[in-house]
């Protein structure tokens, strides 16, 4: 019996497709820069190929959301920064083309690697993904080609690549379990398109299985079992038809209020990273976007984006959601999230340094850039600018001066600029926290993001292994925090949102409710359990609920606590 990180809901039997790609030692080589250049050009060219072609092949199985990241590939494989690299080392140290790529290559992954958002340290997948294509092209290694798989299975891989997961055909795959791998990775995202049940970051499951085992799989508490006994096949297949039951039941959720028992009305909105993830937003019943991370814009370039580009790219998403409300994060990078053609200085805490709106309010002729594009866009739909990395009230009231100020600027060129769009912030500094009743004088919302409230309040990186134990969402001290947060805001009659991953967490739901949340904001596969969830539930209970949970003593106590309400 092995534990994983459930990815993708569902629970299934199956015999195992065990997955193994080419491994090769690249060695550096003496080699002429001509017939090396010439590998690596043809190598790049039969990249693409295979990029379009397994985009074209996925046309109609995955979501405009998936396809797209074909898009995020090719620009990979056309990258300027990453060819004139790559060209420049085979040049300059005349050596073999796969041990240019692969120094360039890693040179990227480490850097995305690096960060602290898991939503972009799974961008290195990308860049993995491309990369090690490009290798065996060079090499020529066959690639294994999944879309040949005619029987029932469900694969099991050290990792899948997004190219991988894009051919698995789901009248045969049945879902699949990978050693490494979270949440946030494509293949995780693409699998919850699918709808295929997948369990990621399962240590050791490469060495417990073999081709032709059989497997049980549970991805909704990440439990796997390899051969199985028949009792236990038994017991799995029970558990996957009470949850295809239960799976139907949610459509029914999609246009439906969030409203509780006692008609108390919340927000269930979803965290976006592209224009076209808002149509799975949709898709999913989504009442707006609670996060739009804008940070996309600047790594999938080789420059800072235009004004015009990113005017485009807002305006997208606020057209798609037709007037639903769309809360756009500034420029949260710097610190951990590097750009290549950005030079920051190196710090020895980036996560506590040079980021976000500090590196905005220093680097104005950035940040007003980004400010201008969103106050065009706003003339589009309801837009909310969000501020990150908040800490002072000097620093929002100096964030909010340049948006008023470049809205002045635009309104005197003629250009259009809604009436009515909001400038809030997201707490994550529990300063802003203990400060909220004062900040929401100034600010018309807030949004509180709890990945990074909960690793500040506890002094403890949720990337260290070590101390993983401290991210404890459920923990008093954290909720007297949120309360702090909500409590400040409805003083002032503004709202607030959470936008971290707590927000789609069912044992924090009822609890939230009942501190007062009003808007939910997670991934858009998350929204139409949390609705039902909400439509069961009274907040006059949940309220009772949630002042117990302020004064218990740990995480543990409100964790049953909540275990026992829901029963």
């Amino acid at each position: 019996m092995l534990k994983g990180i459930a990815a993708s809901s569902g629970v299934v039997v199956g015999k195992i497709y065990k997955l193994e790609h080419p491994s090769f030692e690249i060695k550096r080589v003496n080699a002429e820069p001509e017939t090396q250049l010439k590998k690596f050009d043809e190598a790049l060219e039969k990249t693409r190929d295979d990029i379009l072609r397994i985009q074209k092949a996925a046309v109609g199985r995955l979501s405009d959301e998936e396809l797209a990241i074909f898009d995020a590939h090719l620009m990979v494989a056309n990258d300027p920064e990453f060819l004139d690299q790559v060209k420049g080392i085979i040049n300059s140290e005349k050596v073999n083309a796969e041990f240019a790529v692969d120094q360039v290559a890693s040179t990227f992954i480490g850097m995305f690697e690096a960060m602290d958002d898991a939503y972009f340290k799974e961008r290195a997948a990308d860049i993995k993904d491309v990369t090690y294509r490009v290798k065996c092209h060079i090499l020529g290694v066959v690639i294994p080609d999944l879309s040949l798989i005619n029987e029932e299975c469900i694969i099991v891989a050290k990792d899948l690549t997004p190219s991988d997961t894009a051919q698995l055909n789901k009248e045969y795959a049945k879902g699949f379990a990978t050693e490494i791998g979270g949440r946030t990775s494509h293949s995780a995202i693409m699998a919850r398109s699918l709808e295929i049940p997948a369990v990621v970051g399962c240590s050791g499951i490469m060495d417990a299985c073999k081709h032709g085992d059989v497997i049980a799989m549970d991805a909704i508490s990440g439990m796997i079992i390899v051969n199985p006994t028949a009792d236990e096949i038994d017991d799995y297949q029970m558990k996957a038809s009470v949850f295809m039951k239960a799976k139907e039941g949610l459509k029914v959720m999609k246009d439906v209020p969030s409203i509780t028992l006692d008609n108390h009305k919340v927000e269930l909105v979803g965290n976006i990273g592209t224009p076209e993830d808002a149509k799975g937003v949709l898709d999913n019943g989504g009442e707006g976007v609670g996060l739009y991370r804008t940070e996309f814009l600047y790594m999938n370039a080789t420059e800072l984006p235009s004004e015009d580009a990113q005017f485009e790219a807002y305006k997208a998403v606020l057209e798609v959601m037709k007037g639903k409300p769309v809360v756009v994060r500034t420029l949260d990078i710097g610190g951990d999230k590097k750009l290549p053609y950005l030079p920051i200085p190196e710090e020895m805490n980036p996560f506590l340094g040079y980021r976000a709106i500090r590196l905005c309010l220093d680097r104005t002729d950035i940040f007003r850039t980004q400010i201008r594009a969103l106050l065009r866009a706003s003339a589009f739909g309801h837009l909310c600018i969000m501020f990150p990395m908040i800490a002072t009230i000097n620093e929002f009231k100096e964030a909010k001066a340049i948006v008023m100020d470049e809205k002045n600027n635009l309104l005197n060129e003629g250009v259009k600029v809604s009436d009515d769009f909001e400038v809030g912030m997201m707490v994550e500094i529990p300063a802003a926290a203990v400060l909220a009743d004062q900040f929401a004088k100034i600010a018309d919302f807030f949004s509180i993001g709890t990945n990074d409230l909960i690793q500040y309040s506890m002094a403890a990186d949720r990337m260290s292994e070590p101390v993983s134990y401290l991210y404890q969402p459920l923990n008093p001290s954290l909720l007297r925090l949120i309360k702090m947060t909500i409590d400040g805001a409805h003083k002032e009659g503004k709202w607030c949102g959470m936008c971290g991953e707590m927000a789609g967490d069912e044992l924090a739901v009822p609890i939230l409710l009942g501190l007062g949340l009003d808007e939910f904001s997670m991934s858009a596969t998350s929204i139409l359990g949390a609705r039902k969830m909400v439509r069961e539930l009274k907040k006059a209970d949940m309220t009772l609920l949630a002042n117990k949970a302020l004064n218990m003593n740990t995480a543990e106590e409100v964790e049953e606590l909540v275990k026992k309400a829901l029963k």
